[in-house]
């Protein structure tokens, strides 16, 4: 069963999903408190159209993908400090906009191609040694800025007005996350794909919180499902000759489904 890493794509699709695993469920913890869960999926429409750029452009479509999500990611914070206009009509407007965007550019790129299909859906094997290099590097920048702000970002989530009241900057904790969910879903576009990107930052965490007493347990057992699933993702695709993206996708809806019930026989009993 192990000659799967005798070859050095799948090496690099482990590391690659590895890292994804670790720091989508870490930046979505802070997301689903705060009801924002649905500007992964926004960044993830928008991200599309940095693919699009990039292949119209022939450049790496991670790099210009990357500057558009965080771009997005800014511009998205500035319009919702405004106030006068609800968050989620900002990502009502953004989601489709993204959308819009990239439908207009992969026509100028002359359609669909088989590089554009592997960033909509994942393809994991077929990840590059430059790609996997800056999965590393940027994941890595991810957990230590998350591992310095996690205290005013945690704070800021749960009460935004006591935490400006404590002298906390709440604009740039925010502004910090939306770059890093950002930076998360362009890293995370090889291995599950642009369209399935908001499912691992979310169901991981969903299904933690079903048994998790702290946010810090919530983190850990999130990371802890969506390793597994991963894991567990990457073997069945490559043995079945499955989609690795929608493969991993499904184990941690499954096992979200697992839980739920456990949870709710549980309740039953007691």
């Amino acid at each position: 069963m192990l000659e799967i890493f005798q070859y050095s794509f799948m090496v690099r699709a482990f590391i690659a999903g590895s890292m994804i695993a670790v720091i989508a469920p870490l930046i979505g913890s802070f997301l689903v408190i705060r009801r924002f869960s649905l500007i992964a999926d926004t960044l993830s429409h928008i991200a599309l159209s940095g693919v699009a750029i990039g292949l119209l452009t022939k450049t790496q479509p991670l790099v210009t993908t990357v500057i558009l999500t965080v771009f997005a990611s800014v511009l998205i914070e500035h319009l919702r400090k405004l106030k006068n206009i609800p968050s989620e009509a900002i990502l009502a407007m953004f989601l489709p906009g993204g959308l819009a965007l990239s439908i207009v550019l992969i026509s100028l790129a002359n359609g669909i191609n088989s590089n554009l299909f592997g960033y909509l859906f994942g393809s994991i094997t077929t990840v590059r040694e430059s790609e996997l290099w800056l999965v590393l590097i940027l994941g890595i920048a991810a957990m230590i800025v998350i591992s310095i702000f996690h205290k005013k970002l945690l704070y800021s989530s749960f009460d935004e007005e006591s935490a400006r009241v404590s002298g906390i900057s709440v604009d740039f904790v925010n502004t910090i996350l939306l770059i890093l969910t950002a930076i998360t879903v362009s890293l995370s576009m090889r291995v599950v794909g642009i369209l399935l990107i908001g499912a691992l930052m979310v169901i991981p965490v969903t299904t933690s919180m079903q048994f998790a007493k702290s946010f810090l347990q919530t983190i850990y057992f999130s990371i802890g499902f969506a390793l597994l699933s991963t894991i567990i993702g990457l073997f069945a695709a490559y043995y079945l000759n499955l989609p690795a993206g929608g493969t991993i996708v499904l184990f941690a809806l499954s096992m979200f489904g697992v839980v739920a019930i456990f949870k709710q026989k549980l309740n039953g009993i007691v």
